[in-house]
């Protein structure tokens, strides 16, 4: 008997824009004024500030960082974290770490990323790709 394929879903979350910590304040006020939005921070996690969907469906965030090198990472929120972190890594992406419940991922080119679970759910029930075990978009 044929084993069932199993499946998940996935789908672009997020983007941040990771700056070093003593820039934080300067980036925050730039992405302010290019959004035309205040962002939100969380006194909890002061190292994040949101701005909640830049684009429908698609978050913003600025993140200090501890080192001197600033980039976007995206965060690919998911149903099945391991699941997608194997879709990834049969595509050429490698795992790099294990964080909560999150995995820092680096495509095929060194280009850092996470896969997140779900963080927005009504958003994720209509954005969302359908992925089986072979990896084929459904």
């Amino acid at each position: 008997m044929t084993q069932p394929k199993s499946r998940h879903r996935s789908r672009l979350y997020s983007a941040y824009v990771d700056v070093p910590k003593p820039r934080f304040d300067e980036s925050v006020r730039f992405y302010s004024a290019l959004l035309g939005k205040a962002a939100t921070i969380d006194p909890d996690e002061p190292e994040y500030a949101s701005y909640g969907e830049a684009e429908t469906g698609i978050n913003l965030y600025v993140q200090g960082i501890g080192d001197d090198q600033p980039r976007v990472h995206l965060d690919i929120e998911t149903d099945d974290v391991d699941a997608e972190v194997a879709r990834l890594a049969a595509l050429g992406a490698t795992e790099v770490a294990r964080i909560k419940t999150w995995v820092v991922m680096k495509d095929p080119v060194g280009n850092a990323f996470c896969v997140i679970r779900v963080q927005s759910p009504d958003a994720f029930a209509a954005h969302s790709t359908t992925w089986d075990s072979e990896a084929q978009a459904r």
